[in-house]
């Protein structure tokens, strides 16, 4: 059987990335340029430089991908694009590179939710189990997700406020550690003691919404009210309360959702997958729990925005024949479905 190949191509944020894909399952290349530098005077991603980082980058990561991989275009089967959600600005210049990639070698076009994309990031690892249960982790999601097949998704769960990647970077600027906050606070986590004890909101409500604005703002009181009568804080012990805090609902509520839906898979997705906490954690809870769960962690490098994850959650649509036209746009607000 002929291999399929996929140009994916990824923008939703700060970072380029440009991908050869194949069957689904196999990285021939990833390349990402990071914009970190960019953005870390600013404390955080600014839309309008993370644009034109993007417009200066977008043909040479495709080039690299391409050679890397060792594959022409004749040698592709499709071109797949982060459709959103994301910024605006990011994801045109995303979505028209493709377009115009697509136009110009007769390819088929693909959208992709970003996601979605970090869901079957486990894919390039290990296959997918269905029914499964996704918990996705990142700097403006946090939601439990059941899939029953490769083309379902039900969010059983979500924030309703803060993500838990957002409430690290907000409390990592009071911290004054560099951006992105959610590194620095990991690994200060794990040098201190939960002294502190922040609330865990929701943790024990009969639904699996998530909010982490109470105990972001617990936080933040807490810092300003040491300061205010000059008591001495111990930051090393501030991050460890804050991420167990954070770890403790994620891992408790996800681990309920298991039980009650009785997937056979769990799959850790999205940006703070890579937070070496949550991954220990789960990983614990799970083989006390739920021993013959199986649990899927994708490795540091595909946690991360990239076009990998992008190509491997094309190969779905591509089976199905499920291509968009060149009236495609940027959909920042795009709902998983």
């Amino acid at each position: 059987m002929k291999n399929k190949r996929i140009l994916a191509i990824e923008t939703s944020c700060d970072e380029t990335s440009a991908a050869v894909i194949e069957n689904g399952d196999t990285i021939l290349s990833n390349i990402v340029a990071s914009q970190i530098k960019s953005h870390q005077r600013f404390g955080g991603v600014v839309p309008e430089i993370a644009s034109r980082h993007h417009v200066e980058q977008i043909t040479l990561i495709i080039e690299e991908a391409m050679q890397e991989a060792n594959v022409t275009y004749d040698d592709l089967d499709a071109v797949a694009v982060t459709e959103g959600p994301g910024l605006v600005g990011a994801l045109l210049i995303g979505v028209n590179a493709a377009k115009a990639v697509a136009f110009a070698h007769g390819l088929p076009l693909i959208s992709v939710n970003h996601i979605t994309g970090h869901i079957f990031a486990n894919q390039l690892v290990n296959k997918m189990a269905f029914p499964l249960l996704a918990l996705v982790v990142s700097g403006g999601h946090t939601e439990l997700i059941y899939m029953e097949s490769e083309e379902t998704f039900e969010i059983i769960g979500e924030t309703r406020d803060d993500a838990a990647g957002e409430a690290y970077d907000k409390i990592g600027r009071v911290l004054g550690v560099p951006y992105p906050g959610g590194k620095h606070i990991d690994e200060m986590a794990h040098k201190g003691e939960d002294t502190y004890h922040f609330p865990r909101a929701m943790i024990n409500e009969d639904h699996y919404d998530f909010s982490f604005s109470g105990l972001k703002s617990s936080f933040i009181n807490t810092v300003h009210n040491a300061k205010q009568k000059g008591e001495d804080i111990n930051e090393l012990n501030l991050a460890t309360s804050f991420q167990t805090a954070v770890v403790d609902v994620l891992v408790t509520k996800t681990i309920r959702a298991v039980k009650e839906k009785g997937v056979k898979q769990l799959v850790l997705a999205g940006g703070v997958a890579a937070n070496k906490g949550l991954r220990e954690a789960l990983t614990t809870k799970v083989a006390e729990e739920l021993p013959d769960l199986d649990l899927l962690i994708p490795p540091l490098s595909l946690c991360g925005d990239n076009a990998a994850m992008i190509g491997a959650a094309a190969f779905v649509k591509l089976d199905n024949q499920d291509f968009a036209t060149m009236a495609l746009n940027g959909t920042p607000g795009l709902a998983v479905s």
